[in-house]
């Protein structure tokens, strides 16, 4: 029989560890092998037996969740899922678990705790595996990469230049699992004139303004949550809201986004496959699509569209992906044009333009 992916749940609700374990039990591949109500307790039990994941909450007695997690990251590094309320008070302070290595983040509501896990549970165990197949040597490898800061980290942020010639390029860009350090690194590659891009992020909404945000601070780019009929222009990355799709459009020589509401998309929204296809239509051989690490099919039909119009395609490749899957996907039915190392992607992007 398969192994099963062990899980330890370390939450100081009894209503959360129970509901959970009920959830997580009821799998055919997954176990909860032990509950904490802090973190102090779920120390003792991982020097026990390791865990194959953690699902760890941030607001917890004797030590928060956040400082955990970096003592995980520094001395045993595994997979680690954040599911925790603060991502409706601080998403500023989520995002600091991905940045200390969190795999994945459910932000849970303070009340109806128990319906929404229930409600959620297939996001729940695709979390789950993701996290189980995350590569942890490769996320905290790329971590350790300073910020190559230039004086417009104290200069105001030039606003960009409209697009005016409809042979402009378009950067779009799709991202799941690990996506949150992959972009980082990608746009703080890119030149303060490179093509307008579009991101596709796999995240909740009330977290992509703080994560566009914190970007902005890092990038010599502007990075922006996008709204709608946001201009797509150089020098700009848009970021989709979360829990909502994103389209590139075009209008004479203009290219533009629109942000709408819209059902589930290969069990996302936002999509990536939804911004490929509109960037298949919209833009065609202008396009130069990017598809990263992340677990699932979402893009991948996207992008085998865009080559057929004529878009150059990049996928990142297995060894710095933190789960291999949706490139994986996209390079099997024949999407991608090139397998690069995250590190020479933005390279490839701006020869490609």
């Amino acid at each position: 029989m398969k192994k099963k992916i062990r899980v330890l749940v370390v939450d100081d609700s009894a209503v959360v560890r129970q509901t959970l374990t009920d959830i997580i039990n009821s799998q055919p591949d997954m176990e909860v092998m032990g509950v904490a109500v802090d973190p102090y307790i779920a120390a003792n039990k991982i020097r026990r037996e390791v865990p194959d994941v953690i699902i760890l909450d941030i607001e917890m007695p004797r030590m928060d969740g956040i400082t955990f997690l970096r003592k995980i990251m520094t001395q045993h590094p595994m997979p680690v899922i954040i599911c925790s309320s603060v991502a409706n008070i601080g998403s500023v302070n989520a995002l600091k678990a991905m940045e200390y290595g969190a795999v994945e983040i459910i932000a849970k509501p303070r009340l109806g705790v128990k319906e929404f896990l229930r409600e959620s549970e297939i996001r729940i165990m695709d979390a789950i595996k993701a996290a189980s197949a995350a590569r942890l040597k490769t996320l905290i490898k790329f971590r350790k990469i300073a910020p190559k800061l230039t004086a417009d980290a104290v200069l105001a942020k030039p606003g960009g230049r409209t697009v005016i010639r409809t042979s402009e390029k378009v950067v779009a860009v799709g991202a799941s699992t690990g996506g949150t350090e992959a972009l980082r690194i990608f746009l703080q590659a890119l030149p303060q004139d490179c093509p307008g891009v579009v991101i596709v992020q796999h995240m909740p909404e009330k977290f992509t303004a703080a994560f566009a945000q914190r970007l902005n601070t890092l990038c010599g780019i502007q990075v922006k949550e996008a709204a709608d009929n946001d201009s797509v222009q150089r020098g700009r990355a848009l970021i989709c809201p979360g829990n909502q799709h994103i389209l590139l459009k075009r209008s004479g020589a203009r290219y533009y986004v629109q942000v709408k509401n819209g059902p589930l998309v290969c069990r996302h929204r936002p999509s990536a496959d939804v911004l490929f296809r509109s960037a298949a239509r919209y833009g065609g051989p202008n396009v130069i699509g990017v598809i990263m690490t992340g677990m699932g099919d979402d893009g991948s039909r996207g992008m085998l569209e865009m080559k057929n119009s004529g878009a150059t395609n990049i996928a990142q490749d297995e060894a710095t992906c933190v789960v291999f899957g949706m490139p994986k996907m996209a390079i099997k039915i024949g999407a991608v044009d090139k397998i690069l190392p995250l590190e020479k992607i933005a390279g490839a992007v701006l020869r490609a333009c």
